[in-house]
């Protein structure tokens, strides 16, 4: 399967797995002031086609379009505010196989400049089962984000991969290389964001944000994300672990 590649104005297209900091780099992204940001603008699709217990479903699904095919117009059509960059959040669990199979369909996902923001699932896991009782592997986007990564890399365009532990020990360093990569400047307007709530968060906000609006900067993960998992949610990281070992493996480095 190929993706096709067509650039400019700058799309970025941020892949991440739940429980990662994708809401953070939105804020970072955000701050800069030339940058439009969308927010998991497929989750209503995603909730809608899989019928998928999750908080807010009601609320997520009257605010957003339940037809993806709308959602990638928009995603194609004209950057809100007339603004030159464009970071829409995604969570790659929300490809859904339908997304992928026809390159027609999956050829939007070429135009994008394409970003992998990986996580330990071990900690993801822990994350998760804080804000949600259960979790599946396909749930925390590890093997969407493997199946990304060949797509694109088959295309001739392997995506830069993120590992959000190596990325908070040093923030600076990786936005500055993200920033050169893509032609654009960078700006220490990434680094520190007011606190709150913004009108670009998706309506779910209120359910999984609450460390964001207090935040005002990339903060180090605590140690006691790590702690002992249930047995079921440790035979989900176990099964996610081969996925993240091998983009890990490919990760971005400074």
């Amino acid at each position: 399967m190929n993706i096709r590649y067509i650039r400019r104005p700058l799309r970025i297209a941020m892949w991440s797995g739940p429980r990662n900091i994708s809401t953070a780099m939105m804020r970072a992204w955000e701050n800069r002031g030339d940058c439009a940001v969308s927010d998991e603008p497929l989750y209503a699709a995603y909730l809608a086609t899989t019928g998928a217990d999750h908080p807010m479903r009601t609320q997520v699904i009257a605010a957003g379009d339940t037809d993806w095919r709308n959602v990638v117009r928009a995603l194609r059509g004209p950057i809100p505010g007339d603004k030159p960059i464009w970071y829409q959040k995604h969570m790659s669990h929300h490809l859904l196989p339908d997304m992928l199979t026809r390159e027609d369909d999956r050829a939007w996902i070429g135009e994008m400049t394409n970003v992998l923001l990986i996580r330990d699932p071990r900690e993801v896991v822990a994350s998760y089962l804080k804000a949600r009782a259960t979790v599946t592997p396909d749930e925390i986007g590890l093997p969407q984000q493997v199946q990304l990564h060949d797509l694109l890399s088959a295309a001739g365009k392997p995506p830069p991969i993120i590992d959000a532990g190596d990325f908070l020990r040093a923030p600076e360093a990786y936005l500055r290389v993200l920033c050169e990569q893509m032609g654009i400047n960078f700006t220490d307007r990434m680094l520190h964001w007011p606190s709150g709530l913004r009108a670009t968060d998706g309506v779910w906000a209120p359910h999984w944000y609450g460390h964001v609006w207090e935040s005002t900067g990339f903060k180090t993960r605590s140690e006691a994300e790590t702690t002992q998992l249930p047995s079921a949610g440790a035979r989900v990281a176990d099964a996610s672990m081969p996925h993240y070992q091998r983009l890990h493996a490919l990760r971005l480095r400074v």
